[in-house]
């Protein structure tokens, strides 16, 4: 009988007495909260307002985190009592995993677009020009909401960063009438931001070429955002200006994140984790993929985490990575429930993966036990084992100057092996940060791309099987100076009745 991962670490809980080892440190406090839970929940409807909307202390560092929870959506009656125990749930771990998460301060982005004309000048470019996006938010916490709530329209507000002995001189092309509500946006500058304004009927890019922000007689080579619009970019070229797109140390500035940025990517991947798992805990059978999907949303906002994707997948669906069924497939005793989920917190993404079975599915407890398997669960766990080790592989091919094709590699070796390497249908991994899905990305092709300290990434390997189930566990990884890389969602799952 083949014995599984999940097999031997389960054994390995159950006889030495840790089988719920997360709970090990806080198990005497969380005896308690329970009771102090149901006592703010009786208070919480007497005052009219939904129980998440507490003052959580966090009684590690004595921070309070308060009023952290973003409001519900509504969800039908039957729900109801699987939101409020998953909320409890969430509640109950005192959203410590908040504590490594602060709002970025302003010198943090002076310190940005420093290193921004630092790599201008490695390059040997004039500047980089950039308009409301990402990128943008990147260099001067601005998104394309903040400065157009209706649409991306044809006026171009731009961003222009040139290097200035070692330090960065920032200009805004803005057109006239807008150039007061481009100073109110507060951006995070020490000085006030400078402009160059042009009237509506003018050219705007000869109006920047012409500035006195460039040297007459010259074609300055200027770098463009790969979210930079065509119509943009080639405005600029018939200007007068040399653009060239996104790379080299430029395009590496955001690859390589701060301890801040760090401390937002470690809260809010965990927050994702520990949401999903407080929500399994709660599932009851005959849910639907769409009521799963609904009642994790409201975890992750009651914990703070705003979220903007979330596939739930229940068995032969998963067989497509990505979803597209109608979301009706109902929950049974051996459903294999996959779920990828990703949440915003500080203007960072959190992107993680999970298959598992669900709570009232009762694990083996003995090796008789898992030789009455049903030859479907049998194969499911198989399955779940080797995706599992190829991850594995693939967090000991994350390190400093290996190549974004080795970590791909590395797991898909191991797919490969087990007889699966046709179903392993997409990369390993991406960058991730501001956006889910950052360059470098993790795939086999990307051989000239070289692994840094401060870089963060996603490992997923999968494996799908058309018509039966899909597998894929999914982490967020930072890249360290030496050895093994730091799991920030938390940590890894250990089975699937454990994720």
């Amino acid at each position: 009988m083949h014995q599984t991962l999940w097999h031997r670490r389960a054994f390995a809980y159950d006889f030495d007495g840790t089988r719920h080892r997360r709970r090990g440190p806080e198990f005497c406090v969380l005896l308690v909260v329970p009771v102090l839970i149901l006592v703010l929940f009786v208070w919480g409807s007497v005052l009219g307002r939904p129980p998440w909307h507490l003052r959580v202390q966090n009684t590690t560092s004595h921070h309070r985190l308060a009023n952290v929870s973003l409001p519900p959506e509504s969800v039908p009656r039957y729900l109801r009592g699987v939101q409020d125990c998953s909320i409890r749930d969430i509640l109950q771990t005192n959203l410590t995993f908040l504590s490594t998460a602060h709002p970025l301060p302003v010198h943090e982005f002076v310190e940005r677009r420093n290193r921004l004309a630092e790599a201008l000048f490695h390059d040997g470019l004039d500047a980089f020009v950039v308009e409301p996006g990402y990128t943008f938010s990147y260099y001067a916490n601005v998104s394309q909401k903040d400065w157009e709530v209706w649409e991306p329209e044809e006026r171009p507000f731009l961003m222009v960063v040139q290097p200035r002995e070692g330090k960065a001189k920032t200009t805004f092309l803005v057109p006239s009438f807008e150039a007061e509500r481009a100073r109110l946006l507060d951006m995070p500058f020490e000085e006030p931001i400078e402009l160059v304004t042009q009237e509506e009927h003018w050219n705007p890019y000869d109006t920047l070429f012409n500035s006195s922000i460039f040297a007459r007689g010259t074609a300055p080579k200027i770098m463009v955002d790969e979210e930079m619009r065509d119509f943009i970019s080639r405005g600029l070229s018939h200007a007068g200006f040399s653009t060239v797109g996104l790379g080299g140390h430029v395009e590496q500035v955001r690859q390589i994140k701060s301890e801040r940025e760090v401390g937002i990517l470690r809260a809010v991947n965990s927050g994702t984790i520990e949401s999903l798992r407080a929500m399994r805990q709660c599932l009851t059978p005959g849910l639907s993929e769409d009521d799963v999907a609904k009642v994790l949303d409201n975890t992750m906002r009651a914990a703070g985490l705003d979220p903007f994707f979330d596939i739930v997948l229940f068995d032969e669906n998963a067989s497509n990575p990505h979803g597209g069924t109608n979301g009706s497939k109902s929950l049974t005793n051996e459903t294999f429930v996959l779920i990828d989920v990703c949440a915003h917190l500080h203007g960072y993404s959190s992107d993680i993966c999970r298959t598992f079975l669900p709570p009232f599915s009762t694990p083996p407890t003995s090796e008789q036990d898992a030789m009455h398997l049903s030859p479907e669960l049998a194969k499911k766990l198989r399955v779940w084992d080797i995706v599992f080790e190829a991850q594995t592989a693939s967090l000991a091919a994350l390190h400093e100057n290996s190549t974004a094709a080795a970590v791909d590699v590395a797991a898909r070796d191991v797919i490969t092996e087990a007889g699966y390497g046709d179903a392993f249908t997409h990369r390993v991994g991406h960058g991730i940060g501001i956006k889910a899905h950052e360059s470098p990305y993790l795939h086999k092709g990307n051989v000239n791309a070289t692994l840094k300290a401060g870089m963060t990434f996603t490992s997923e390997p999968g494996i799908y099987l058309e018509g039966k189930f899909g597998v894929r566990h999914e982490d967020v990884l930072l890249v360290k100076a030496s050895g093994q890389p730091e799991v920030l969602s938390g940590s890894r799952a250990v089975g699937p009745w454990d994720p």
